[in-house]
């Protein structure tokens, strides 16, 4: 039975996060690890819930993502932009709400490269006039 099971592939930062939607009972595993323990950070977790939570389908959809590269806001950015995605393949309707919430927009922000000469991206070093 594979049938209304979606993959989608969700960015943010240096994160990618290959996202598998499917109709369930509102079990979340990332990286074959539970919600609760690979985002222990309540912030986190709602955010990667949050494309549920503004289409109305909380526990009505089960989800398994591989997040690879980035730190923890980076990745759960990723999955909640894969989830948004596969919601949207699932049901066209989800669309405008998901929009509405700016949840299928990919977060261009990266960050600066640092330039020669200079202590970060922006940072100087330490001026002496003597």
């Amino acid at each position: 039975m594979v049938h209304h099971q979606k993959i989608s592939v969700g960015r943010r930062k240096t994160s990618v996060a290959r996202v598998i939607v499917k109709p369930g009972s509102g079990e979340v595993k990332i990286n074959d690890k539970k919600l609760e323990l690979y985002f222990p950070i309540d912030t986190l977790m709602s955010d990667v819930l949050l494309p549920f939570v503004v289409t109305e389908t909380t526990g009505k959809y089960d989800v398994v993502a591989n997040v690879d590269g980035g730190g923890p806001t980076g990745q759960a950015g990723a999955v909640k932009l894969g989830i948004s995605r596969a919601l949207v393949e699932i049901n066209s309707d989800f669309r405008p709400k998901l929009r509405e919430h700016d949840l299928l927009t990919r977060d261009s922000r990266m960050v600066e490269r640092k330039k020669y000469g200079q202590k970060k991206a922006r940072k100087r070093f330490q001026f002496s006039k003597r």
